[in-house]
């Protein structure tokens, strides 16, 4: 379990392996502390630490998730966001985020709003309906707060501490982001008998 809160900027070090791929990833996380089975989000996807050294840890990934997360664009030197699991006691500061990926979201629109900056993203039409103004959703693994929602595009404020502190920074136009909706609107959905694709 995650809140959204990123707490490092990771980076693909080395890609191998077929049919399930093995990333290596740079981190200024102390490793000594970050047990082998531990559960870190990068950019929003819940991926299992399978090996470790000084600096780096090594997962794997199925090809499930490389199809349906961004995963499956990285190259060597993609910069990701990074957030270990929660612990007992931890400080709350987003909103409950699993990890596991929805869609993949498109940004259609990036402009200043006074210090802050204002993007919109498009999700595919099934999940608009899970998308509610001033609900959160976790964009990249990013736990946001949705500003408003018109058809299958919404729009969220990035505040300059984010934009700094995540791979916000550098995103433009066109990119694509692995998006979330919020676990409660997932629940109601299935209460109402209204699986989400």
């Amino acid at each position: 379990m995650f809140t959204g809160i990123i707490t490092d900027l990771g980076q693909v070090r080395a890609i191998s392996g077929s049919g399930d791929t093995r990333f290596r990833i740079g981190t200024g996380y102390d490793t000594g502390d970050l047990a082998i089975g531990a559960s870190v989000a990068h950019s929003g996807v819940c991926l299992t630490v399978i090996e470790k050294g000084g600096d780096w840890f090594d997962v794997q990934v199925s090809a499930e998730t490389l199809a349906r997360s961004t995963l499956g664009g990285w190259q060597v030197g993609t910069t990701i966001n990074l957030e270990r699991s929660l612990k007992l006691g931890d400080e709350f500061g987003g909103h409950i985020v699993s990890g596991h990926v929805d869609a993949v979201a498109t940004i259609v629109e990036r402009r200043p709003e006074n210090e802050s900056v204002r993007f919109t993203f498009e999700v595919p039409p099934a999940y608009a309906r899970s998308i509610a103004s001033k609900g959160s959703v976790a964009l990249n693994g990013v736990s946001l707060t949705v500003n408003e929602v018109e058809g299958n595009r919404f729009g969220v404020n990035i505040i300059p501490h984010t934009l700094t502190a995540t791979t916000f920074g550098t995103a433009k136009v066109g990119d694509k982001i692995n998006f979330e909706i919020d676990m409660l609107a997932r629940y109601v959905a299935r209460l109402l008998d209204k699986d989400l694709p």
